[in-house]
């Protein structure tokens, strides 16, 4: 997968895992982590799919209705390339936060959904609910934050609600962030998640 690897000057911290949205590619949210942890690594990676030319993390059969069979598929192959990356960069494997927006995020929730193992916690900017009627892993020890807008027309607030309840019930640790905003990334909730991001981590 086409990424960017950053080494960070505190290998004890996380690496930041960042996936942008829809159309965006592996710089966009670079800003986003020196807000988060300008100390720990970030691996900035691009989505395989393309969309009318538009770079995602897998596809979808409309707005809001994903392709299930693609995202399975392409959750895998994420998971894989993390164990990939942090052989060849040597980070910790057990340590990795990920950062998403929208579609990214929504790849981000779809490793927590499928995999025990893939992340130790998530920042999700406005994400929905990957995957419907499945069993999550027991997300023990697992730490989540989701920012949600009141008024995004692409993902509901009970769909927000929804993510976290799931997210809960598998034991994770999961808070709802709401801003007054519709689908688009602000300041103040990404201010919210380094607030989060620094109880969690010290």
């Amino acid at each position: 997968m086409k990424h960017i690897f950053q080494k960070g000057k505190t290998p004890a911290k996380p690496t930041l895992l960042l996936l942008h949205g829809t159309g965006g590619n592996e710089l966009d949210l670079l800003p986003l982590a020196g807000m988060i942890d300008d100390e720990a690594s970030v691996l900035s990676v691009r989505g395989n799919v393309l969309e009318n030319g538009m770079p995602r993390f897998f596809r979808r059969l409309a707005e809001g209705v994903f392709d299930e069979e693609d995202l399975v598929l392409r959750t895998n192959e994420l998971n894989q390339f993390l164990d990939e990356a942090s052989q060849k960069y040597e980070f910790d494997r057990d340590n990795i936060i990920a950062i998403g927006y929208s579609n990214g995020a929504n790849i981000a929730a779809s490793l927590l959904f499928h995999y025990k193992n893939a992340l130790k916690g998530a920042i999700l900017h406005h994400p929905m609910v990957p995957r419907k009627g499945i069993e999550l892993p027991d997300l023990t020890g697992k730490s989540v934050f989701i920012a949600a807008g009141t008024n995004d027309p692409i993902c509901s607030p009970l769909e927000s609600k929804e993510l976290q309840s799931l997210l809960q019930q598998a034991n994770a640790s999961a808070e709802l962030h709401w801003e007054n905003r519709g689908h688009q990334l602000t300041r103040e909730e990404v201010e919210a998640a380094a607030q989060w991001y620094k109880e969690i981590v010290g």
